[in-house]
């Protein structure tokens, strides 16, 4: 599928830091025995009233501050619940480590990403919310389900989607006409195909951008390392990052940029593309809108391409609202019911509407964006083939900044792929045993 985009969007790409995974750091005070899980599983919720207020750690994801504070004030309508704002930070890493070290001790519902909430976890910090979110009436089967399931660790959830973002591919209409190419790729040969004809016909130095290392290569290419079969990792197995799929992906990729079609990118391949030096790339929804501002050509947009062994999966991104373990059964009562006001159909309508991240839930009305834009449709559409990131890029510290190196050092040398990632199986194996080991066995 594919359309042609003119929708003015905010940033949500979920941004992953060494530092946001820094589990050294000492969480909120939980109490002695740092479990919430056994607090949670006690408690009866029959005989449990919501607090009159609750306090909200947010950055405002997508610059969403007026957005957000209208639907407090929806909700405070609603259910009488006063709910107190706090600005935790810049961004998701800023928030995460004010929450780890302790900033957010009176905070009840955090926002934290795909990528700073598993240490939060892993700190005692958060409680499950799948008991609490019954006892509040909300209903999670119109989730999307991989959107969900971001937040799901060994049978229970941990928080609820929020602010949502997934990568699309991205193509210049201009380009592709005056090449004679009719309609996007649908695969990845494809993708090359095209690519080689733009690059042949002089109409750009580059058909297709791959991302530098500061751009999350590992979240972009996930799509292209699925479609071959491999993985970054199978849960905690990170045999798959160096299997044969893996490596035969990321050989594709290499060769590209050795035969011309492809460059990596000096800073970002939004750049590349929105300049029109490459006329093809993968980039977040949320870069949308600044790709619009700086292009003066017909942007497109189409599902992220199929590989030879699969269909084409997108990874997942932004953030989720998650339950603080150290509130009060009271404050998590109340906590629970304005996660399901903001995550509810009505209210994500209304944030995707507005930022331009796409909505969590599946019943959520765009009819009315797509009137206006109905380009907007193939992010939407696409969260049909959403994918929960492998556990190696999310959950393991270190290891996306060690893909996102490796891969930029792949693609721009003639290094031996498969001895690259054999080495990087073995940085995730002792990242695994000194960081993770002994808190997740």
């Amino acid at each position: 599928m594919s359309t042609l985009i003119s929708r003015d969007a905010w940033k949500g790409l979920a941004a992953v830091s060494i530092a946001s995974l820094a589990l050294t750091a000492c969480g909120p005070d939980v109490g002695d025995d740092g479990g919430e899980e056994e607090e949670a599983e006690a408690t009866d919720w029959d005989g449990v009233e919501p607090a009159d207020s609750i306090t909200f750690a947010t950055n405002h994801p997508g610059g969403s501050e007026d957005l957000e504070t209208e639907m407090i004030e929806d909700f405070t309508a609603e259910t009488g619940i006063e709910v107190e704002v706090i600005t935790s930070g810049a961004d998701y890493e800023e928030t995460s480590q004010w929450f780890q070290t302790g900033g957010g001790s009176n905070a009840d519902v955090i926002v934290l990403s795909d990528a700073t909430w598993f240490p939060n976890y892993l700190n005692g910090a958060l409680a499950p919310v799948d008991d609490v979110l019954d006892a509040a009436e909300v209903d999670t089967d119109g989730y999307v389900d991989a959107l969900y399931e971001d937040y799901q660790y060994e049978g229970s959830h941990y928080g609820v989607p929020y602010a949502r973002s997934t990568p699309l591919f991205y193509y210049n209409a201009d380009h592709y006409e005056e090449a004679g190419i009719d309609s996007p790729p649908e695969t990845w040969d494809e993708v090359a195909e095209n690519a080689q004809t733009i690059v042949d016909e002089g109409i750009a130095d580059y058909g297709y951008a791959f991302p530098p290392s500061n751009e999350y290569p590992a979240w972009g290419m996930a799509n292209l390392v699925w479609g071959y079969g491999g993985a970054w990792s199978d849960e905690w197995d990170f045999s798959t990052v160096s299997s044969e799929e893996t490596v035969e992906a990321i050989e594709f990729a290499q060769s590209g940029v050795q035969d011309g079609w492809a460059n990596v990118a000096a800073t970002s391949q939004t750049d590349d593309f929105a300049s029109g030096v490459a006329s093809m790339t993968i980039q977040s929804t949320g870069s949308l809108g600044g790709i619009l501002d700086s292009a003066d050509f017909e942007v497109g947009t189409a599902f992220l391409p199929d590989g030879p062994e699969a269909e084409g999966e997108t990874p997942t991104g932004g953030a989720g609202l998650m339950l603080a373990s150290q509130s009060d059964p009271e404050a998590q009562l109340a906590a629970a019911m304005f996660m399901g006001h903001l995550t509810s159909a009505e209210s994500q309508a209304f944030f995707s509407e507005g930022t331009g991240y796409v909505p969590s839930h599946t019943e959520a009305d765009m009819s009315g964006v797509y009137e206006d834009q109905p380009q907007f449709e193939t992010a939407v559409d696409q969260l049909d083939r959403a994918r929960v990131q492998d556990n190696a890029r999310v959950f393991l510290p270190g290891a996306d900044l060690e893909l996102a190196q490796t891969l930029e050092s792949i693609l721009t040398s003639d290094a031996d792929v498969a001895e690259e990632m054999e080495r990087v199986e073995d940085e995730f194996e002792s990242l695994y045993e000194s960081d993770l080991a002994d808190e997740v066995e």
